[in-house]
């Protein structure tokens, strides 16, 4: 029961951390592999804020997300819109490049050492239920409940919301949108900074129990590209599914087989890829 507790907070963790890529590859057809590297800036925004202005935790959360949004905001606006007409492989080599620009510029202003974060005295606790069956760390109850309602309120702006009507028209048809007076350009600014604060909040709240150091963006990297590949891009369903499926058996795995390291989660990837091609959920028609 722990193990599936802390599972379950690892994919939820790893939802929020990968659901931003989900959007602009599935909604925005950019691939986007930079994407770990908006995480990394919310992560050390975050480490900065705590150890060296005695910011509390909680008000580090709302400010991981929007510095992190007005910078994905901005680099939409500079460097990023260029680049949705081009072909996928120039949008893969443009942004790895970023990534690795990314990892550079931290290593060398902030030092390559791994950040420590200090947690706030309630969120260190830890509950045990049924005579130690089901231990809950409280920073992971934590995470679940928050990624949970994020999760929730995404859900509901793509799909019950004027913006998200609106973001599927342009998607759909840019051209057509725009002749129907939908400003494409701020639809997918928007959405492209959404993406980037809730990657920055996914690694302000990963911070401590993922780690954090200058090589982030490239170690969850494949992590990020797992839960797109085999959730799907044409939903929020998918991708929550299969971070928890890969939370689980991440977890698992390296609580009963630690030899085989990674193995069972790319095993996992494998077969339901051969399943399921196009991902656990697609449109209707989806190809």
């Amino acid at each position: 029961m722990t193990i599936l507790f802390d599972g379950i907070a690892y994919g939820m963790l790893l939802f929020i951390l990968a659901v931003g890529l989900s959007v602009t590859m599935g909604l925005m057809n950019f691939i986007n592999l930079a994407h770990g590297a908006f995480a990394m800036a919310g992560g050390y925004l975050t480490v900065v804020l705590m150890q060296h202005y005695d910011v509390p935790f909680l008000v580090c959360l709302p400010v991981a997300f929007v510095g992190t949004a007005l910078l994905g905001a901005v680099l939409e606006r500079t460097l990023y819109r260029p680049m949705y007409s081009k072909p996928h492989l120039d949008q893969v080599l443009f942004s790895i490049g970023l990534a690795f620009m990314a990892v550079s510029l931290v290593d060398y202003f902030i030092g390559s050492q791994q950040q420590i974060m200090q947690l706030p005295e309630w969120l260190k606790g830890r509950t045990e239920l049924w005579d130690g069956a089901l231990g809950m760390g409280h920073y992971r109850l934590f995470i679940i409940a928050v990624c949970a309602a994020l999760t929730l309120g995404l859900q509901y702006v793509l799909s019950a919301t004027r913006f998200g009507s609106r973001l599927r028209a342009s998607v759909d048809d840019a051209r057509v949108a725009a002749g129907l007076g939908i400003n494409v350009n701020v639809v997918f600014a928007a959405t492209f900074a959404v993406g980037s604060g809730l990657a920055g909040l996914g690694g302000a709240l990963g911070a401590e129990v993922l780690g954090l150091d200058p090589t982030f963006p490239l170690k969850f990297m494949v992590y990020f590209l797992i839960v797109v590949a085999v959730g799907g891009t044409s939903s929020i369903t998918g991708p929550l599914l299969a971070a928890l499926l890969l939370g689980i058996a991440d977890v698992a795995g390296k609580y009963y087989v630690p030899k085989l390291g990674a193995f069972i989660v790319y095993s996992l990837m494998l077969v339901i890829l051969i399943w399921r091609p196009q991902g656990l959920f697609v449109r209707q028609g989806g190809k």
